[in-house]
Parts: structure tokens; sequence; C-alpha cells
């Protein structure tokens, strides 16, 4: 075994690679008790180490800040998912990590190593990932000299919205295209590059796939690989997985399995069309994890080919636990989830043989998200264990004495980097770039490599997340389950003696107050040293939001990049108007004028057969309008006028060169969020809105002047009342929380 002593002064040639897989629980890897085969991240258990107590934060973004950088997110300014920037009277929410938090990647590079990306940054506040940037918070300004992904939380699998560096591109012309095999293609490419003209510089790949967070999208062949295996159901998977992570070891022999989480019915109790529809949620869910698998085994023959595997670090984990954005039915529109609505098991069971497929957009309900967070309760975005307690696998043949065994020791997310710095031989700077650094709060795992029982370095850890808070000490957790818009001070914590009561089975609050006390006085300590504070539990609050703010006027021009929703003008619960000029030399000049979503939601202008029309997509009920006169020839001016009534109602109206066109009433709106998709001006780029045009992109053959975009109320989350948390009701009122 090769390992550098610890007095020596000479940087290591080691190679390092990060996996980070999105929303995969910590029983849904098969070395973690799972049915789903992964046979390629097995191997590489099977070589290296797995971590059974190993944890990060709760949501994707603040997870990755951490993993970068060596220390807690709140303090580098990302204390939740960076699309929104809060403003400067939140520090801890910036959506950016602080130049005074050198990540890895820059201080790798520094010490002279080649440092590559591939896949998911999310590492970058909503309105600064448009293309004209600004780029300081991009990945090539974080310290990689090559990236090719996306920059914000998800996408398409089949119609990504891709960045090469530090310009949009569009994906491969290639047939049966793939995120995932793109995103590996890219890392080989890489690789390849690097080895065949500098091999002796030891390099960084950092892989972030999109797997598997929604859409759960996959080529067929792998959903059916799993016909039949989920037809008994979420309950009884549940109790299979926790007897396999008993006999591997995986758990220790006195965890009891929780019970299922509120609100979950027992599978005995759903009808038969819920059971098909879940069913085949789960199976798209196991597919993608397993075509997930298959990439990385590409990349792990790569460097089996290059004999690089010997003298690779190889870390895998996941960013959280199962997701619970599909709701407790499953969702197969990727906007419902974030605009409050529920969808319904008959509307979803009409399109059960398109899940999977590039028309929907598929989540997997609750019930799958629990069983994927086996033996734990709650999920992604809750401070329990289901939503923090994952997989970590690391694999370092130099090093291991013990390959294929698990250490129990807890770890944080915020202990990855200090690890490597330490198998590296490099100390992280004091000062970079001019700025004074703050210390790495994260300590070295490294001792564990060798010594299977040696006491872990970390004696404490907090966690927040929008009020969900837990802390974490020598054995035991105090947690608290935050219901939004409950004063702070009268939430009600919960005591575990994790190191008794590994699943959280066990409230001890009544037994050990005064333990629960001393709990929560350390976790306002850890809160103060940290940045966690202020505390606020809303999702929707008013930040800053680059683009959008204070402007009520947009003007955009043909040939702008795709725009991201994050950047887009948010035209919900507001009047506004869409002004386009334009000119047709002949009447067979058609296509999209602009659109902005996809097959889940949004809205699309567009002329046909030389009619104008407007649709908006509310989640797969379609409002259409068509212009009652034919577009004229030559120039004109195209417009669509929406007045908001009550709640989320409103009526919009078309009009060509002044006159009035066409009219309709549109019951429900979208409240927050028009699309995950963004916004394209003279084509549809990505994934069409409407299902009336063809596909490709159907861009006009005719001019446009330019699209002028004016909002007549106040933009979405302005007023006071609209930052209040809400719900949305069946027939598109809204409640406010």
């Amino acid at each position: 075994m090769r390992r550098l002593p610890e007095s020596s002064d000479k940087k290591s040639d080691l190679n390092v690679i990060y996996i980070v897989l999105d929303d995969v629980g910590y029983s849904a890897l098969g070395c973690y008790g799972s049915e789903i085969e992964t046979p390629n991240i097995n191997s590489l258990a099977e070589n290296g180490l797995r971590y059974n107590n190993f944890n990060v934060t709760p949501l994707c973004s603040p997870t990755r800040a951490c993993l970068l950088t060596g220390r807690n997110c709140h303090s580098v300014g990302v204390g939740i998912i960076a699309d929104i920037d809060w403003g400067p009277q939140y520090p801890n929410k910036r959506g950016r990590i602080s130049n005074s938090a050198a990540t890895l990647a820059e201080i790798l590079k520094w010490n002279g190593m080649a440092t590559y990306m591939v896949g998911k940054w999310h590492l970058v506040p909503g309105h600064e990932a448009a293309s004209s940037g600004p780029f300081e918070n991009w990945p090539l300004s974080k310290g990689f000299e090559r990236y090719y992904g996306f920059l914000i939380a998800r996408t398409d699998q089949y119609a990504p919205d891709l960045v090469f560096d530090n310009h949009r591109v569009g994906k491969p012309d290639k047939s049966n295209y793939h995120l995932s095999e793109d995103l590996v293609d890219k890392s080989l490419e890489f690789l390849t590059d690097h080895l065949s003209v500098t091999p002796d510089r030891p390099f960084f790949l950092y892989l972030a796939f999109g797997a598997t967070h929604e859409p759960h999208q996959v080529p067929k062949e792998f959903i059916e690989k799993y016909e039949g295996v989920y037809d008994k159901g979420w309950d009884q998977i549940r109790e299979e997985r926790f007897n396999v992570q008993k006999q591997m070891g995986i758990i220790p022999p006195f965890t009891e399995l929780v019970e299922r989480n509120p609100g979950i019915k027992p599978w005995d109790e759903l009808t038969k069309k819920e059971k098909l529809l879940f069913t085949k949620f789960q199976q798209t869910y196991a597919g993608f994890l397993t075509h997930t698998d298959k990439q990385i085994g590409r990349l792990l023959d790569f460097l089996n080919s290059k004999n690089k595997m010997g003298d690779t670090i190889i870390v895998l984990l996941s960013d959280n636990g199962g997701s619970q954005e599909g709701g407790w039915n499953g969702s197969i529109n990727d906007s419902a989830y974030f605009n409050g609505i529920e969808e319904s098991v008959e509307q979803m069971f009409t399109h059960v043989k398109e899940i999977g497929g590039p028309f929907t957009s598929p989540n997997y309900p609750k019930g799958w998200a629990q069983v994927s967070n086996t033996p734990f309760k709650y999920y992604k975005q809750n401070t329990f264990y289901g939503g923090t307690h994952v997989p970590l696998i690391i694999q370092c043949p130099q090093s291991i004495l013990d390959p294929g065994s698990i250490r129990s020791q807890f770890y944080h997310a915020i202990d990855i980097t200090p690890t490597i710095l330490e198998l590296l031989n490099i100390e992280a700077p004091k000062l970079y770039k001019g700025v004074p650094q703050m210390p790495l709060h994260g300590v070295s795992m490294l001792d564990t490599f060798t010594e299977p029982l040696a006491p872990s370095k970390r004696k404490t850890q907090y966690f927040e997340m929008l009020g969900h808070r837990a802390i974490w000490q020598d054995g035991w957790v105090a947690v608290t389950y935050h219901k939004r818009g409950v004063p702070f001070q009268e939430d009600q914590w919960e005591l575990y003696h994790v190191n008794q009561d590994f699943s959280q089975k066990y409230n001890l609050a009544n037994k050990y107050p005064d333990k629960l006390k001393e709990l929560q006085a350390i976790w306002w300590e850890e809160a103060k040293k940290y940045g966690v504070l202020p505390l606020n539990d809303n999702l929707f609050i008013k930040g800053y939001y680059g683009l959008q703010e204070g402007r009520t006027t947009f003007t955009f021009y043909p040939g702008m990049a795709h725009l991201p929703s994050t950047a887009a003008p948010q035209l919900t619960l507001s009047s506004y108007s869409i002004t386009i000029p334009i000119f047709r030399s002949t009447p067979s000049d058609e296509g999209v004028l602009l659109a902005h979503g996809n097959h889940s939601s949004g809205y699309t202008l567009y002329i046909k057969d030389n009619y104008l029309f407007y649709e908006y997509n509310y989640v797969g009920s379609v409002y259409k309008i068509q212009s009652s006169v034919q577009v004229p020839t030559g120039s004109s001016t195209v417009r669509f006028d929406f007045k908001r009534g009550q709640e989320t109602s409103g009526t919009g109206k078309l009009s060509i060169n002044g006159l009035q066109v066409g009219t309709r009433y549109m019951p429900r709106t979208l409240p927050f969020l028009i699309s995950i998709e963004g916004m394209d001006i003279g084509r549809d780029r990505l994934t069409s809105v409407s299902a009336n045009y063809p596909v490709p992109e159907f861009p006009f053959t005719g001019q446009i002047q330019k699209a002028v975009i004016e909002l007549y109320n106040d933009p979405m989350f302005f007023k006071k009342k609209k930052r209040d948390p809400i719900s949305i009701n069946i027939n598109g009122s809204i409640s406010y929380l």
C-alpha cells in the first residue's frame, strides 16, 4: 500500500474524482440494501469503504457548497437552494459561494492539478444563470478549467439546457440521446485530452449527475427491467430492504424500522389504479438509477483501460435523501409541486405508458421516497435522517487497508475535502487571490481508512433547512420538524440517542428533558457561530431577482440564447402584456414568436396556417386562443394582454395591429412558477409548450423586431401578502397559511 508519509512536504500525484448522485436515499444503492441493480457502484464499495453514518444537508445546493469548500453551507452563503438570492439581509442565503471560501477546485488548481467539472452546478443565483452572466459564480470562475453541464437545479434528460464553459450549447445531434450518457461522454473526452497531452499532471474530475433528481426519464428497456418487481408495494419493499441492510451490516443489528411517515397510506389500502401508477413511478426511478450506474461503469472502464484506477481517489455520495417533491400521488408535471398543485391519479393514469419518456417529467410519490430512505423517517428538505443520512463510498487503493468493509464513524459533507487535502498533502490557503480565507470547518476522515474503530474527529454538527433544525453531538440528536408559519419558539423538539437507536425510532424528549435542553442550547451556539441566523421558513421570500429587480418592462431580441426560468420575467400573480412587431414576407411565414415552458406548463405565442395563437399550459390543462382573422403579410404588431382577476384567474386577449382578434377567460393560472424550463424568442428550443406545432423548435420564418413584456401589477413576491406561505386549492383559489 502506497501512502505519503505524514511529514512529507511533497505533494501527491494522485487523481481525484467526486461522483455526486442527486436525491438518492440511504437504501437506494444495491450495496446499501436495495434490489435496484447498481453493479458498478457496488464494485467501488467492494474495493473501497462504505460509510453508514455519513450525513449531508437535506438539500442539493447547500450540500454541494459543503462538499466543495469544506465549510458549513450557511457560512459560505448557501443555506438554501441557490436559485434565489435572498439579499444582503440574509448573508447566509445569497446563492453563491463566498470568495472567502475557496473551493477544492481552486485549491487544487492553485497547486498544479487539472480541474474538470461535468454535470449539475447549482451554485449560482438563478438570475445569474442567463447567458449574459455575470460569470463570477459559474464553474470556470470557481476553479474549474473546463465545464460541461447545466447550471441550475434540474433539467430535462432528453432535452437539457446545456452550458459548455461559459456559453450555452445545443445537445449533441445523436439518436436516443440521454443526458447521463452525454455527461460521461464529455468526462471521457476531457480525460482523454488530458492523458494524451499532459499525462504527468494529476487531475480532479467533479462529475455531478442530474440523476436521480426528477424528471425520472430513462430508456424504456431500463424501466422494463423492473417489471413486476414493485407489484408487492412500498411496505414490503421497505421491509425487505431493512432485512438486507441488517444482513449486510450496513445498519447496526439493534436497528428497528420506523413507522410509515404521516400521510402515507398502507399499500393494501390503495386502489388498483393507484397501485399500477405508483408501481410504474418506482420502476422508472429504479431504471433511472441502474442506467446511471451503467454510465459510472463506463468511467471506471476508461480508468482501468488507461491504468489510472490504482492512483485515483474516487468519492461517491448523494446530495440528500429521497425526495418528497412528487407529493402523495407522484407527479408527471414538474412545475406542479412548486405551484402547490397535487395531480390526480385519474389524470396521470391516462399518461402511465408515457412515464419515463420525453413527454412527461415524472417524480415518484412520497411512499417510495420513504423506501429510498430506509430505515429512516421523512425526506429531502427535512433534518431527520431521511433527509440527511446518505450513502458514501470512498475508493482509495493507496491507503485503504481492508477494502469492502464498513465504517460507522459520524462524518459530514464538510469533512470530505479536508480528507482529500490531507491525502494529497496540500494545505488550504489562508489567503486566496488576496482574500483572507475562513478556516475549514471540516475535519479529515483519513484515519478511518486504516483504523476501522478510530473515534470520529467530528464531535458536533448542526443542521437547518427552512426552519427544520437538528443538532448531533456524541451520538445524540435533537431535531424538530418545523411547520411553516409556526413561530420557531413553538416548535416541538424530539430527542434520539442514535448510538442506540440508529433509525431515530424512539423519541426520548420526555424522558431526558435536560439532555434535550442542553442540545437545543448547543444548536443556538452553533447557529451563531456558523451564520445560520436569521431564520426564515418561507421558500417564497422576496429576494434579489436580478433581471426582475425593480423592472416592469423587458425587451428581448431574436437570436437571444435560451433564458432559464430563474432569469426570466415573473408573470405570475400579475397583469401583463406581450407585444411583438413582426414582418411576414409571404403567407407561409410561421413559427414560434415567444415561448416559455415545456410540456408540463408554460405559455407560447405563435403563428400557424396564417393564424395567431396563444396557449397557456396549466399543468396539462390548456387554454388556447386562436385569432379570428389571419395575420397579414408585411409589417404588423401582435399582442397578448392578460388582465388578472380574483386569485389566480384572469382574461387573456389577442390583438393584431390594435384590433382585438380573440379572448379567453382563464380560471386558473400558475401562482409561483411558470415553468421549470425557460424562455425562447423566435423558437421553442428544448421541449415544446404546445402539441399544436411541430418539434423541434418550430422557428419563426419571418422576422421579429423585438418582444416586449410589460408588467402592470407588482411582480410575484413584491406585495407583502404574496410573500406569505400559500396553498393552491382545487379550484385555483389561494389560501394563505
